[in-house]
C-alpha cells in the first residue's frame, strides 16, 4: 500500500492509502473513457468572394448549416483579389448578410478580421439553439 496525493490543488490536499499500480490502472481506464466520448469538433471553412451573387451565397450558407447540423465551427472567409482590396466594405457586408441570413441559431466564436488579403469570421451553433435540435431529432 502507498500514500496518494489524490487532490493536490484543494486545501487541505487530498491523500489515500491504496495500492499504486491498481490506483495508476483505473485513472489510465477514467481518462480512455473520457476521451472515447470526447466529442471532435472541426473547423469547417467556407470561401466567398465580396462579388457574390444572391443565391450563391444561399446556397453555400445552406452548406454552413448543414456543418452546424454536423457540430462543427465555421470559418467563414471572403477572398479578395486584385482591386477588391480598395473596397473593403464590400466583404464587411457579405459577412453580415451571411450572419443574418444564419439568424440566432449561431453565435459568433471570433469577430470579423483581416488576415492578409481575406476577411475571416469564425462561427460555431448557439447552445440554446442544438439542443432544441437534439430534442426535435429524438422526437422524430
Amino acid at each position: 500500500m502507498d500514500l496518494v496525493e489524490v487532490a493536490p490543488n484543494v486545501n487541505p490536499p487530498v491523500a489515500r492509502i491504496v495500492d499504486f499500480e491498481k490506483f495508476r490502472y483505473h485513472e489510465a481506464k477514467r481518462e480512455a473513457a473520457a476521451r472515447k466520448h470526447a466529442q471532435d469538433v472541426e473547423i469547417k471553412e467556407i470561401w466567398i468572394s465580396p462579388r457574390i451573387a444572391e443565391h450563391d451565397l444561399q446556397t453555400r450558407l445552406k452548406r454552413v448549416n448543414e456543418f452546424l447540423d454536423d457540430g462543427n465551427k465555421v470559418k467563414l472567409t471572403v477572398k479578395f483579389k486584385g482591386r477588391e482590396m480598395a473596397h473593403p466594405e464590400v466583404g464587411y457586408q457579405v459577412v453580415k448578410q451571411a450572419l443574418a441570413f444564419l439568424g440566432e441559431r449561431i453565435h459568433i466564436e471570433r469577430e470579423t478580421k483581416f488576415e492578409g488579403r481575406n476577411l475571416t469570421t469564425i462561427i460555431g451553433v448557439n447552445k440554446k439553439t442544438k439542443e432544441e435540435i437534439d430534442g426535435q431529432k429524438n422526437e422524430s
